[in-house]
């Protein structure tokens, strides 16, 4: 049912991006990320989200100051840690060590770092909490958001796309809050209070520590420029063996029917030696990433040692202080490799932020009017008066569109692709504003009405069914869940669904799989008319419902709609021109317009852009 408005859209149609994962790039060991999705607006995009975070400032100061203490806590540890090595060492100079001093020094240690292991859970804690509540208040704009978003946004974007918004995006803002906050806070505070302990111990080792930080930035960034393209590669690869697949799967049968399968593995093959080959040198080089770190930091800790070995050499650092040292710079290296990673996983929380916030600025539906007109009472007769209708501002499809339905007649819309039948449609629901002109129920504008309430008066039909997971009764029973068991035979029998219910071994309460796989598509499309029979509207939007069945169902699904549209204003779109000949009005619609209107018989005698529709089906239909 979305051949014209699809049609209409595309011309105006944004750039998409395509749905990934999250928007992070690929990674290395130890966690060290090597790309990032990079915002448009950085710094406009952090800014807003950073008041999405001012509710919870609370909390944010709390996981500060716990995240400070845990970190003071494990930074004064070394040093500790030291008085029970040089004592140790005293004791064994003297012949007489000092067990019971020693002792104390290691509960000391013990206890600063369960006292840093508990502040640090508390901290993680509340950060888990303080990231889930924001998270969950995000999600929960956005869903309402789009819920008052008109049907032109789900036009103008794909699926794939809104949904990764809604899901990978958010969770990505999520996983960074929670990480982040902590370990940036710890980091930094880690950083500063180390190079503090280690200049108390001295200033020349930590100068020979600080010396090889320049070289690790060196190699990391001459490594990760280069593995930086490599993941770009792979992921396209990636992209590429996606599609390939899906598409190898969602057409396997007609794959088979030609006997194309070889190619298919021929392609595989292909598009997958090409991201084996990317990924093996992208993997590789980010793997190399760590082992140089390493080795440049040992070669630091080799010239530490050197240089601490001359120092208590000559008295002037004990052994205890090499020691603290030595954990010190070991401290020191980790939160700078974290805290460079973290920078780049902020990259991408940002612009996952941004794009999240691109829905949130999507212009809304018109708002309802605060008193809407009441629908009680309405018995089906529909205007269109003057309407002027287009999906881009630069192509008009409707215009002075002026047409008159009587409550109860049945209306068929005829026309080839593309003529508008669909949109006039989507403009009776009111999922398009007009451009101009209105669209009277009853004389009651409908703009002046409740959405909600405006397409309760309409049950729709259409050719591409819709069914959710769940049973076959609350699938039947969609529109009225409150309807009776009763109600819900009534309406399968009049589907002529109920037998073929009650032939499966669970009955009504037979669970539907994903897209309903489980049954046949002539079942699906009955269901569905079973749920529009239950529903019971003032007005029938039926397009072609008829068509994914067989001949015999057909027949007894039309006289079910006969019945049903009695005493109902239907609007019937047709293909088959055959199915419409007792329509009370035929709609003939071609570039927007309805180029003519009448009867079956009245438009044929006209010998106009109806009969030659009609005449080319009826010629082809027995030339065939």
């Amino acid at each position: 049912m979305s051949d014209e408005r699809n049609k209409s859209v595309k011309s105006g149609q944004p750039e998409r991006r395509e749905g990934g994962f999250g928007g992070r790039g690929g990674g290395g060991p130890g966690g060290m990320s090597m790309t990032a999705e990079k915002a448009k607006n950085f710094k406009g995009s952090f800014k807003r989200l950073m008041n999405t975070l001012r509710p919870q400032l609370p909390a944010i100061a709390a996981v500060m100051l716990l995240s400070v203490i845990s970190t003071v806590f494990s930074i004064f540890t070394p040093k500790v840690l030291a008085r029970a090595t040089d004592a140790l060492f005293r004791g064994i100079a003297a012949g007489s060590v000092d067990i019971g001093y020693i002792g104390n020094v290691l509960l000391t240690v013990g206890g600063l770092y369960a006292l840093s292991a508990l502040f640090s859970f508390l901290s993680h804690f509340i950060a888990a909490s303080l990231s889930q509540n924001i998270v969950y208040r995000m999600r929960f704009d956005v869903k309402q958001k789009l819920d008052r978003l008109p049907l032109a946004y789900f036009d103008k974007h794909s699926h794939g796309d809104i949904l990764s918004r809604v899901t990978n995006d958010i969770d990505t803002i999520s996983s960074t809050l929670q990480q982040s906050i902590t370990q940036i806070i710890s980091g930094v505070f880690t950083i500063i209070g180390v190079v503090v302990m280690m200049l108390s111990i001295s200033w020349l080792m930590t100068l020979v520590t600080v010396l090889t930080l320049p070289f690790i930035a060196l190699v990391t960034t001459i490594i990760a420029k280069k593995s930086q393209k490599l993941f770009a590669a792979q992921q396209a690869g990636l992209g590429r063996l996606t599609g390939h697949v899906e598409e190898a799967y969602s057409g396997h049968r007609v794959v088979k029917l030609f006997g194309r399968e070889d190619r298919m593995i021929e392609g595989f093959e292909a598009i997958n030696s090409e991201l084996v080959s990317a990924g093996f040198k992208a993997q590789f080089l980010s793997g190399i990433i760590m082992p140089s770190v390493n080795l440049i930091n040992n070669l630091g800790y080799v010239a530490v040692c050197v240089a601490g070995g001359l120092l208590a050499g000559s008295g002037r650092l004990t052994v205890g202080g090499i020691q603290a040292f030595i954990q010190y710079a070991n401290q020191f290296q980790h939160p700078l490799s974290q805290t460079a990673n973290i920078a780049n996983i902020i990259q991408s929380a940002v612009a996952a932020a941004e794009r999240v916030f691109e829905i949130l600025d999507e212009t809304e539906e018109i708002a309802d009017p605060e008193i809407p007109l009441s629908v009680s009472g309405i018995s089906g007769s529909v205007e269109f008066s003057d309407v002027d209708f287009s999906y881009t501002p630069d192509t008009e499809l409707i215009r002075g569109m002026n047409i008159s339905v009587r409550s109860g007649d049945s209306i068929a819309i005829v026309g080839p692709t593309g003529a508008g039948k669909t949109t006039l449609v989507n403009l009776l629901m009111r999922f398009y504003e007009l451009d101009g002109g209105r669209i009277l129920i009853d004389g009651k504008d409908a703009a002046g009405m409740a959405r909600k309430d405006l397409r309760s008066l309409y049950g729709m039909v259409l050719q591409d069914t819709w069914l959710f997971s769940g049973s076959i009764r609350d699938n039947i029973a969609y529109a009225r869940p409150d309807a009776s068991m009763e109600e819900v035979e009534e309406a399968a029998r009049k589907a002529h669904i109920a037998h073929f219910i009650h032939t499966l071994p669970d009955g009504y309460d037979t669970l539907l799989g994903e897209n309903a796989g489980n049954i046949s598509q002539g079942q699906k499309q009955l269901l569905t008319i079973a749920r529009a029979i239950l529903a019971d509207p003032k007005i029938l939007i039926l397009d072609e419902a008829t068509s994914s069945v067989d001949t015999r169902t057909e027949a007894y699904i039309q006289n079910a709609m006969t019945a049903m549209m009695k005493g109902k204003t239907s609007f019937v779109i047709a293909h088959r021109l055959s199915t419409i000949k007792s329509a009370a009005l035929i709609l003939v619609m071609d570039k927007g317009s309805v180029v003519e209107q009448g009867t079956h018989q009245e438009l044929l005698d006209k010998g106009g852009f109806y009969a030659e529709l009609y005449n080319s089906q009826f010629n082809a239909a027995a030339s065939a």
